[in-house]
């Protein structure tokens, strides 16, 4: 049934997830020069011109993919253990996200020798408000499969 709450968690995952594709992640900023990088899920860029640009695409791959086990979680509601295994495999997807937003921050501030510490952007918290949901929609799922198996102990 796609009207329970734990679907309305993993749809709001999935659309977490997928806003971290869109938003920024990190971004570091020189106050003298004015020389800023940014970090979104698909590259990491510098505001100086001929300063390189580094792919960031294993964020981007991993948010998507998170995206997409969760869109795929809602549909198996008839299949509560493969529901769990599927939220287990996305809690590893979302953490593998953090980090590597920590990785390729910490990266960045290797690229521009600032003593300012870079700014963590909207892009590197939603993970973490997925990574919520994740678990409230585990935690009813679960609770679900115990409503099941007492039913089928009354039979």
């Amino acid at each position: 049934m796609i009207q329970r709450i734990q679907s309305v968690f993993l749809l709001l995952l999935a659309l977490a997830m997928v806003s971290v594709t869109f938003l920024p992640i990190w971004t570091k900023t020189d106050p003298v020069s004015g020389q800023t990088l940014t970090m979104t899920a698909w590259q990491l860029t510098g505001s100086a011109p001929g300063q390189a640009s580094m792919g960031t695409y294993a964020i981007g791959v991993l948010a998507v993919a998170s995206a997409a086990v969760a869109l795929f979680e809602i549909f198996q509601y008839r299949n509560r253990f493969l529901q769990l295994k599927l939220g287990a495999l996305n809690l590893l997807l979302i953490s593998a996200t953090l980090g590597a937003s920590f990785y390729y921050s910490s990266q960045g501030e290797q690229l521009l020798n600032v003593k300012v510490p870079g700014d963590f952007e909207a892009g590197f918290y939603l993970p973490t408000l997925a990574l919520l949901l994740n678990l409230l929609a585990n935690r009813f799922i679960r609770s679900d499969e115990k409503l099941v198996r007492s039913m089928d102990r009354l039979r």
